[in-house]
């Protein structure tokens, strides 16, 4: 019987976490044993948005180094070299053809996917296959992409969504201390107590309490409705990586894990 991947949402904040041994990224790398190695990944990044569906179809994609140069060169010197998979992009332009998916060879593997995917296989060697962010779709349209993409996971392909719950930059650098606002736990908590069973609150999210401050970024926050959309019939979420940085929560989450 084929193995079934879990559904993934990680929380990816600063791409330093490529590089730095931080409790987010110790907790990417032990959610990964958590489950069998996956054939292949599909990742919905914050960082790749599109006017249109678009299916990445390189062979062998690039690492885009998408940030500026206030980060050391060490960042930019990181190269992930892990393959696409023409075969699995072709199936998900098929499979989201009712969204007018279409291939595209133009790009690689942002910070939002391998800063992340780095400490859960280190070896490069799982395939990746990225799915953009429509910008013209509403939550609930996103959300029914994700439900397309859910039977993928019967295949052990990996369905990850890269972003932030709570994402504000300009709230992170104008801060003056180390400790996270007070509405950066409270909107990542309305929005845990929300993702086992009432998605609805969430795909609603910009009409929650705190929302204006708490996720200004449509972006950062669209990858959660994948995560929830790509859920299978009763499982349940397992959260990780609850930690919290001023304007940023690293919350992430997985359905399906194996008991």
């Amino acid at each position: 019987m084929t193995t079934r991947a879990p559904a993934l949402f990680v929380g990816h904040g600063s791409p330093m976490n490529a590089i730095e041994d931080t409790p987010s990224a110790r907790g990417w790398a032990e959610i990964a044993q958590r489950f069998p190695m996956p054939r292949a990944i599909v990742c919905i990044s914050a960082h790749w948005v599109t006017d249109g569906v678009k299916v990445m179809s390189n062979a062998h994609p690039r690492t885009i180094h998408d940030f500026g140069r206030s980060f050391p060169q060490e960042l930019f010197d990181v190269q992930y070299p892990a393959p696409g998979d023409s075969a699995l992009a072709h199936r998900l332009a098929e499979t989201l053809i009712a969204f007018g998916a279409e291939l595209d060879d133009t790009w690689g593997l942002d910070h939002g996917t391998w800063s992340v995917v780095k400490h859960m296989y280190p070896d490069a060697d799982v395939p990746i296959v990225q799915v953009s962010l429509d910008i013209r779709r509403s939550p609930s349209e996103h959300y029914e992409i994700a439900r397309a993409l859910a039977e993928l996971r019967d295949d052990n392909i990996l369905v990850i969504g890269s972003g932030n719950i709570v994402h504000n930059l300009p709230a992170f650098f104008r801060a003056q201390s180390p400790d996270p606002q007070p509405w950066v736990a409270t909107y990542d908590d309305l929005i845990v107590s929300s993702i086992d069973n009432d998605h609805a609150r969430v795909m609603n999210y910009t009409a929650q309490p705190d929302a204006a401050i708490a996720a200004p970024d449509w972006e950062h926050f669209m990858p959660v409705t994948y995560a929830i959309g790509a859920r299978r019939d009763g499982e349940t979420p397992h959260f990780f990586n609850r930690h919290y940085f001023p304007g940023i929560s690293m919350t992430s989450f997985a359905f399906g894990l194996p008991q």
